[in-house]
């Protein structure tokens, strides 16, 4: 039981009549009427509230939740009692929200029931724990208060954002995914592999010709082929230092994630096979590449539990064991971060042997802020000196794009925000051009 807010009200204005009693007498005895009352309706309130359990609530929500999307819980509140009540509502909801309005006040009619449908946006992977549903239940009369504690506590996974590969998967078969971004590219040139071989009919290509399947059957034989597929992409996440960089509360290692999960979504779509690598101090996680029902699903669980370290990655390792696995040359992304210029150059061997065996995509970040920064005028000789250092930071960034250029390799700079659209479409663009 809990006094409300309105008992502790009525109960000093009692207080403050039997006081002023003390100068005029009739004042008194209308003040110790007024306490005997306030006794006689708390009792009858609590009567009533305590005459039954007359309030149960329910807790409805997704059993896994996606990374950096809004993610809906539904509450389902009933009255039971045959009067009306006023109610506050309060989930416990993950301590890692850090949110405290999570309190809804309610009206109830008798034996009505209501639906209450919030929004938690989890940043971090991992498991995510709610507890108790309470609800704090008083008469219309509102002196006093009674808590029912409902439904159970119960854990929650957060995976990388399988909500946005929903809306991919939405937009791609409706044929709208340039409402996300992506580019329509026309296909450049032509890349085919042997289908069969057929007879030959008017309007064939004459340089499909095969001569010696003529020659066999003594008429015209022709090769059909069709668009080369399976081609192998490989998502490769660094899991370094560097990438515990966050934006928007989110580290670069989650951005990463969630666009390495659309983009194998997407090259499956165009019929290629999606495979996963992740590596820190040393090599870690490799999912072959595949197309197969079910083996998005297998990237969802890989993804689940990565977390990035305090040490430096081992590009080294990378490089040998990817030789281990990865016979066929492939599309390697590469998620980074490089700080500088000399953060790229003590790596720059290790990815020009990448380079060689398969055709690979640097992908790293900058930062959003540094360049509202640099666009905000100086205010004194100490900010001027910050624009200089983050002006070379910027220009280190643009760089470093020159400079893998140069030694062959593709390189993007996004911001975070907008990396699985600018991935999506330097993916399309390498597919068009048929590299």
């Amino acid at each position: 039981m809990y006094l409300s807010r309105r008992f502790y009200v009525v109960a000093i204005a009692v207080i403050l009549v039997i006081i002023a009693g003390q100068a005029w007498s009739p004042l008194f005895a209308i003040g110790r009427g007024l306490l005997v009352l306030l006794l006689l309706l708390s009792v009858a309130d609590g009567l009533l509230l305590w005459s039954k359990r007359g309030i149960t609530a329910s807790r409805s929500l997704s059993s896994r939740f996606s990374n950096g999307d809004d993610n809906t819980v539904s509450l389902r509140v009933e009255n039971n009692y045959p009067f009306a009540l006023r109610l506050t509502v309060i989930d416990e909801i993950p301590a890692h929200f850090q949110r405290r309005d999570i309190a809804f006040p309610l009206t109830l009619k008798p034996k009505e029931g209501k639906n209450i449908d919030y929004r938690l946006r989890p940043v971090r992977r991992g498991i995510y724990s709610f507890g108790q549903i309470r609800v704090f239940v008083s008469t219309l009369l509102g002196l006093l208060q009674r808590r029912f504690t409902c439904d159970h506590p119960c854990d929650v996974k957060v995976y990388p954002s399988y909500l946005m590969l929903r809306q991919y998967e939405l937009l791609a078969i409706s044929n709208r995914l340039t409402e996300m971004g992506i580019k329509k590219i026309r296909r450049v040139g032509n890349n085919t592999e042997f289908e069969q071989i057929k007879d030959y009919v008017q309007g064939d290509d004459y340089r499909t010709i095969n001569w010696r399947a003529t020659a066999r059957r003594h008429q015209l034989m022709v090769n059909v082929y069709q668009d080369e597929r399976s081609q192998q992409v490989f998502s490769i996440i660094d899991k370094g230092r560097t990438m515990q960089h966050a934006f928007r509360q989110m580290t670069l290692l989650d951005y990463a994630i969630n666009a390495s999960l659309v983009l194998s979504f997407v090259a499956m779509h165009r019929e290629d096979k999606a495979g996963l690598v992740t590596f820190n101090d040393q090599f870690d996680t490799f999912v072959p590449a595949s197309k197969h029902a079910g083996h998005i699903q297998t990237l969802l669980e890989n993804l689940y539990a990565q977390r990035t370290t305090f040490g430096e990655s081992d590009y080294s390792a990378l490089v040998a064991h990817l030789g281990k696995h990865v016979s066929k040359r492939s599309l390697l992304i590469l998620y980074t971060h490089f700080i500088g210029i000399s953060s790229m150059r003590r790596q720059l061997p290790y990815l020009m042997q990448l380079a060689q065996r398969h055709r690979l995509l640097v992908v790293f970040f900058s930062d959003n802020e540094i360049k509202d920064y640099i666009d905000t005028p100086p205010t004194d000789t100490e900010d001027l000196y910050r624009h200089v250092i983050a002006e070379k930071f910027d220009y280190e960034q643009r760089l470093i794009v020159s400079e893998l250029r140069r030694h062959g390799i593709l390189s993007l700079l996004t911001t975070p925000d907008q990396l699985s659209i600018d991935v999506i479409n330097k993916y399309l663009e390498l597919k068009a051009r048929s590299i």
